[in-house]
C-alpha cells in the first residue's frame, strides 16, 4: 500500500484485534453467529412509495420512537443481501438509542424480507431511492420547532451507495454527517479481490443468496437479461454483467464499475465524512484506499490493519465480544448530533 497513514486526512485507526481473534476470516464472519450480538430491537415496519412506482421498507427502532423531536436521526444503510436484522445494524441501532439517538434502516429494493414490484432490485450505484427518502424525512420533520439533525452510516455496498450520493449531492443534501465502513470503493478491484483465495468462498455464498432472489422474482421466461448465463455465474463480475447491469441500465459490468464506484465521488463531497476500512478486508485489497488528493476537505479515512469485513471485534470473550464500531462511529458522529446553538 502507497498511501501515507502520516496524511491529515488519512490516519491510522486505533482499532486493536485481540489475540484470539486475529484471523480476517474469523473477524469478517464471528458477527453474524447468533450468540455474537444476542439483542434484537423490536422493529416498526413502513412502507416507503418511491417516485417510479416501486416500493421499499424502512425498519424503525420501536425504542426510540418516545424520545424528542430535537434527538439525532441515524440513517443506517446494509450491505449486499443485508437488512435491519444484520448484526452490524442491530448493534448500532441499540447502541445510537442509549446514547438517546433515533435510528432507521433503509432497505434497498427487494430486501429485508420485503418484495418490490418492479422487474428491477439494487446496486452499488442507486442513490435515488436515498435522496428521496433523506428529502422526506427533511420535509416532514421541518414541521416540528426544534427538530434534530439527521445522520447516516452505510455499511459494505450500502457505504459505496452513501458515498456516492454524498459526492453527487455536495451541499445540497438534509444529511449533517456521514460514516462508511468496510466500503468497496473501487468496485473493479473488489470483484478481482472476490475471485482470490478463500475469498471466493464469500463470493459463492452471496452469489447463492443472489441467484435465489433473483429466481424468486423471474424465471427463464420473464428475465429482461440472459437467464442461463446469469444462473450459471460463477463470480461476481459475470453476474454483474448478465444481470445487475441490463437490469439497472447500464452498459454491462465495466460501465456499472466505472459509473458507480464511490471512489471517483470523494472529491466532491461537503459534510463531514469518516471512512473506516481495513487493509486485511477479504472482500478487497488495500489498493482500494485512495490517495489524499482524491479527497475532498470533508472527507477522512481511518484505516485499520486488520478488522476483516465489518468485524472489528476488539475484546471481549469467546461468548461475548466487544465491538469496536458502534462506539467510533457514534463518536465521530456525535459532535454534528445538535443543532447550532442547542
Amino acid at each position: 500500500m502507497t498511501t501515507d497513514l502520516h496524511d491529515s486526512q488519512i490516519t491510522k485507526s486505533d482499532f486493536s484485534a485481540p489475540w484470539w481473534l486475529l484471523n480476517p476470516h474469523a473477524q469478517t464472519m464471528f458477527p453474524s453467529l447468533p450468540w455474537a450480538w444476542r439483542s434484537r430491537p423490536a422493529l416498526r415496519r413502513e412502507s416507503l412509495e418511491l417516485p417510479d412506482g416501486d416500493v421499499t421498507a424502512i425498519d424503525w427502532m420501536i425504542g426510540s420512537d418516545e424520545l424528542p423531536d430535537a434527538a439525532p436521526l441515524l440513517v443506517i444503510l446494509h450491505g449486499l443481501e443485508g437488512s435491519a436484522g444484520s448484526s452490524y445494524a442491530r448493534m448500532l441501532m441499540d447502541t445510537a438509542f442509549e446514547r438517546g439517538w433515533r435510528s432507521c434502516v433503509l432497505h434497498f429494493r427487494d430486501c429485508g424480507d420485503y418484495r418490490n414490484r418492479l422487474p428491477r432490485r439494487y446496486h452499488a450505484g442507486e442513490t435515488n431511492d436515498l435522496r428521496f427518502f433523506l428529502n422526506q424525512l427533511e420535509a416532514a420533520r421541518s414541521g416540528s420547532p426544534n427538530p434534530g439533525p439527521i445522520l447516516a452510516v452505510g455499511y459494505s455496498l450500502g457505504g459505496n451507495v452513501l458515498l456516492k450520493y454524498l459526492g453527487e449531492s455536495k451541499n445540497d443534501t438534509p444529511l449533517t454527517a456521514a460514516t462508511a465502513v468496510s466500503v468497496p470503493l473501487d468496485l473493479h478491484i473488489c470483484a478481482e479481490a472476490l475471485n482470490s483465495g478463500f475469498s471466493k468462498r464469500y463470493q459463492t455464498h452471496l452469489l447463492k443468496r443472489m441467484k435465489s432472489s433473483v429466481a424468486r422474482k423471474f424465471d427463464k421466461h420473464t428475465a429482461a437479461f440472459d437467464w442461463d448465463r446469469a444462473m450459471g455465474a460463477t463470480t461476481f463480475a459475470e453476474f454483474d454483467d448478465s444481470v445487475t447491469a441490463p437490469l439497472h441500465g447500464f452498459d454491462g459490468k465495466q460501465d456499472y464499475y466505472d459509473r458507480c464506484s464511490a471512489v471517483n465521488f470523494l472529491d466532491t463531497i461537503e459534510r463531514p465524512t469518516l471512512i473506516i476500512n481495513a487493509l486485511d478486508d477479504p472482500f478487497m485489497t488495500p489498493e482500494v484506499i485512495p490517495a489524499a488528493d482524491r479527497l475532498s476537505d470533508s472527507v477522512m479515512i481511518e484505516v485499520a490493519e486488520n478488522g476483516g469485513h465489518v468485524g472489528f471485534i476488539n475484546g471481549g470473550t469467546l461468548w461475548k465480544p466487544t465491538f469496536y464500531l458502534p462506539g467510533r462511529i457514534l463518536e465521530f458522529l456525535e459532535p454534528f448530533s445538535a443543532k447550532p446553538g442547542l
